[in-house]
């Protein structure tokens, strides 16, 4: 064994549970077998799939933090609460909104899809004397199949934009706006899809199915998938997430030897660069990504959470988080509502058989101030496009914000297509000025007029001044601005160099879809 410990500023990284106050419970958690995460959180709220009569529902409750209570609103819930309670069957799935943490939708059994908007005042008084219970009533309903909707996703990066997958083995895309036809229908699939997930721009999307495939689709352009390969072994369910920036996909599942997997594809073949066995239990794994490069795993039934470290291909095991109480589902905050103060990297809303337990991810340091190393940007609550945009080609990378200061970073102009590469021009602070432009200005002028040359440039015989130093000072600031400009002019070209990439290999994705719609046609002619 290598006595050497693989370096990493996350290796320490403990999952910390909150107080038994600090959490929710009295929750009644839907019987429905069909295989979700059963729970999903925004930066303000949670839904849960609930065990209601008289239909579907789904609760929505207040974020509930792993370091204090929620002011105003009772730790145990009351019997009687307000649901959302529009389907007329069990609900399956929700997601929120990545641009509006009071938007969730819905999908059903019924095969509606549906929009919530949550009004904070609804939470008034809950469990109070003489309190009434007010059902939330949704905003939008959507008749998005004549089977189930097994899952619903909104877009990363274009506002009003939803996915929505039934049990037609097809996926739907809507413009919320718009809701009379689909924009786009993705089909292919040879049976149940099992999960979906967008690549960070959404110009992608990958999907795992019951068939034991592994697909990528171009959205827009609906249709067949462009990329297609052999996925797990095993007829088990399988999950899918895209990893961020690197081009690579993680996927979770079953050998046919029942082994749990998790393995890495690279997007562009859909090689299968890593397959690794984490161990022979029987429930499924839900894999969620954090941009630390950290790939979390929660399996159904688990009362554990593993944690690996992505680099190169390669996972390292960075720790678990240990506990004998099992989950029914699992879902992460999304980042830019993470406590920064208290170095929290990620935050989990573990989903017991009667209660939701908030468990923090902390990184052990102590120091004053942000820690810039380890929260990088991200998604923040603004959208890159429009439903419109989006649908006619336009592209753009999600805005970002800064964790540190709340600035936000905005994405480069959506294109609809690639721009041509960038002419290199000199940019003014390159060229060599002369001294006295960047010089510091002059004192005031001395009563005698003559001295005041020699401040500046005086005859090589004469004898130094005190003021000569001052040409060689700027002559080191121009090389510093030189320098700066350089790296500026560098970072632009590289920026635009990674957008026209990316912009290349999707407009190559949709010439391979548009072949293989053409492919099909000619064989039904």
């Amino acid at each position: 064994m290598s006595r050497f410990v693989r370096a990493s500023k996350y290796r320490h990284v403990f999952g910390q549970p909150a107080k038994k106050e600090h959490g929710v419970e009295n929750v009644k958690v839907t019987n429905s077998a069909w295989d979700t995460n059963l729970i999903s959180a925004s930066g303000q709220y949670l839904s849960v799939n609930w065990n209601a009569s008289g239909g579907g529902a789904f609760a929505i409750l207040p974020l509930p933090s792993p370091f204090h209570g929620i002011n105003g609103f009772p730790h145990k819930l009351p019997d009687q609460l307000p649901l959302a309670r529009s389907h007329s069957a069990p609900v399956l799935d929700t997601d929120w909104s990545p641009h509006h943490d009071s938007i969730v939708a819905s999908g059903g059994e019924d095969g509606k899809a549906m929009i919530w908007k949550v009004e904070s005042s609804l939470f008034d008084g809950w469990g109070t004397d003489g309190w009434v219970p007010q059902d939330f009533d949704p905003v939008l309903r959507i008749d998005a199949s004549p089977r189930k909707i097994g899952q619903v996703l909104f877009h990363p990066t274009a506002s009003q934009v939803l996915a929505t997958v039934s049990g037609e083995y097809t996926i739907k895309l809507w413009d919320l706006s718009a809701t009379e036809d689909p924009r786009s229908v993705l089909s292919g699939h040879g049976d149940a899809v099992q999960s979906l997930t967008f690549n960070p721009t959404g110009t992608l999307l990958a999907t795992t199915c019951r068939d034991r495939k592994l697909r990528i689709f171009d959205p827009r352009s609906g249709g067949q998938p462009v990329r297609v390969t052999d996925g797990h072994g095993g007829i088990k369910g399988s999950r899918v997430v895209w990893m961020g920036e690197h081009d690579r996909i993680a996927t979770t599942g079953f050998s046919k030897m029942s082994d749990r997997q998790v393995g890495i594809w690279e997007v562009g073949s859909l090689n299968n660069s890593k397959m690794m066995t984490i161990d022979q239990t029987a429930g499924v794994m839900m894999p969620f990504w954090s941009d630390n490069n950290i790939l979390f795993l929660a399996g159904k039934g688990d009362g554990n959470i593993r944690y690996y470290e992505y680099e190169s291909d390669n996972l390292f095991a960075l720790a678990e988080h240990k506990s004998s109480d099992p989950q029914r589902g699992v879902c992460f905050l999304p980042r830019r509502a993470l406590n920064v103060a208290e170095c929290e990297i990620a935050r989990a809303y573990k989903l017991h058989p009667s209660a939701i337990e908030p468990i923090a991810f902390i990184v052990p340091r102590k120091a004053d101030g942000f820690q810039s190393d380890i929260f990088p940007p991200a998604p923040s609550l603004e959208p890159s496009l429009s439903a419109s945009e989006f649908f006619n080609g336009k592209l753009a990378p999600a805005n970002l914000v800064n964790l540190g200061d709340g600035t936000t970073i905005s994405g480069s102009q959506p294109s609809a297509a690639p721009a041509p590469a960038p002419s290199f021009t000199p940019s003014p602070t390159l060229s060599r000025t002369p001294t006295t432009t960047v010089s510091p200005s002059p004192p005031a002028p001395a009563p005698a007029p003559a001295p005041a040359p020699v401040q500046y440039s005086p005859p090589p015989s004469a004898a130094p001044t005190s003021a000569e130093p001052k040409p060689a000072v700027s002559v080191s600031q121009d090389s510093n601005n030189r320098a700066s400009a350089l790296k500026d002019e560098n970072a632009r070209l590289t920026s635009d160099l990674r957008d026209a990439r990316e912009k290349i290999r999707n407009l190559e994705l949709q010439v391979e879809a548009l072949r293989a719609n053409a492919r099909k046609a000619a064989q039904a002619l």
